[in-house]
């Protein structure tokens, strides 16, 4: 494990890091400077990432240029409605001796990217259940530990719904951040177009290695944070849930379901990583609000009368900040 003097030097030094990887990063994926940001929040906070965006807005090149920018294990699986569980977390065999031999699955890398998560039936969906909560899988009673750093970046098409399978709230809950992906600027997308119309290739060096984002992983969690700090991203939280004490006019009105503990949880340790990567030793209410979207969106839901008025999950948190 990588060893710092102290934590100050640590929290520098994962801000230098922070920089080397957007400009790697850069050099193949334009634009989406907050996407990048909000999923590099997400590893550093040893949590698990939905992309969200409709075709061709670079999503599995992103995933694949952040993997390729961390010295870790990569797997691709594409999901699809004939995807088994076995698929994914592997399954025993029997070799030429008779004898059960385990194969690992595609879910021991240190980044998997579960491409379209959405095209898979629940029951695939669910062995990933355990791995993001516990990380490790469970074949014929026999525990098997993934390796460390482990992460599951997803990715899902919002505009084609025909022959998909919507996430249950439980696995929807593992999720530490839901990103939206929208279309670049004319800028960036004219940028795009040049880069990827020639036959000069981008190379990524690679920044991190796993024994540095764990040690970065443990100095997040280590930052201190003032109580009032604490306590805005509680009441934030607080604020979603309709029919309790202390909900908003907005949650009674707009919202059918609230977000739950674990939204609490990442709103607190999404800002501690947020201020790191400012430049800041401790975050304050700033940093709660910028990954109040990100990590509330997919844990409220909004009622009828919401989606009658065409107010979107993002107005409604918006409203809850302000």
């Amino acid at each position: 494990m990588v060893k710092f003097s102290s934590d100050v030097e640590a929290a520098d030094a994962l801000a230098a890091s922070y920089k080397n990887l957007k400009a790697e990063i850069s050099k193949v994926v334009i634009g989406q400077d907050e996407v990048v940001r909000q999923v590099l929040t997400a590893i550093f906070c040893q949590g698990h990432t939905l992309l969200i965006g409709v075709p061709g807005l670079a999503k599995t090149l992103l995933v694949h240029t952040i993997a390729t920018s961390l010295d870790l294990i990569f797997k691709r699986v594409q999901f699809t409605p004939d995807l088994m569980p076995s698929d994914i977390v592997g399954a025993e065999t029997m070799d030429k001796e008779r004898n059960f031999k385990f194969v690992k699955g595609p879910i021991f890398a240190n980044i998997v990217l579960a491409d379209e998560i959405n095209r898979t039936p629940p029951k695939t969906q669910a062995a990933l259940l355990e791995s993001m909560q516990e990380y490790a899988v469970t074949i014929s009673g026999q525990r098997y530990e993934l390796p460390r750093p482990f992460f599951v970046l997803a990715t899902q098409n919002p505009i084609e719904q025909e022959g998909t399978y919507p996430l249950p709230e439980a696995q929807l809950d593992r999720f530490m951040f839901n990103i939206m992906l929208t279309y670049p600027s004319f800028k960036d997308e004219v940028e795009v177009v040049k880069t990827t119309t020639t036959d000069e290739p981008k190379t990524v060096g690679k920044i991190l290695t796993g024994d540095e984002i764990q040690a970065y992983q443990h100095l997040v969690r280590r930052v201190p944070i003032a109580d009032n700090v604490v306590e805005y991203a509680v009441m934030l939280a607080n604020k979603t849930r309709p029919g309790i004490e202390g909900a908003s006019s907005i949650a009674k009105d707009y919202l059918e379901w609230g977000a739950g503990p674990r939204a609490s949880q990442y709103l607190v340790i999404g800002a501690k990583c947020n201020a790191l990567l400012n430049g800041k030793y401790s975050p304050d209410i700033e940093d709660v609000q910028a990954i109040a979207k990100p990590v509330l969106r997919h844990r409220i839901v909004r009622n009828f009368k919401a989606e009658a008025e065409g107010i979107s999950v993002d107005d409604l948190i918006d409203r809850l900040v302000r």
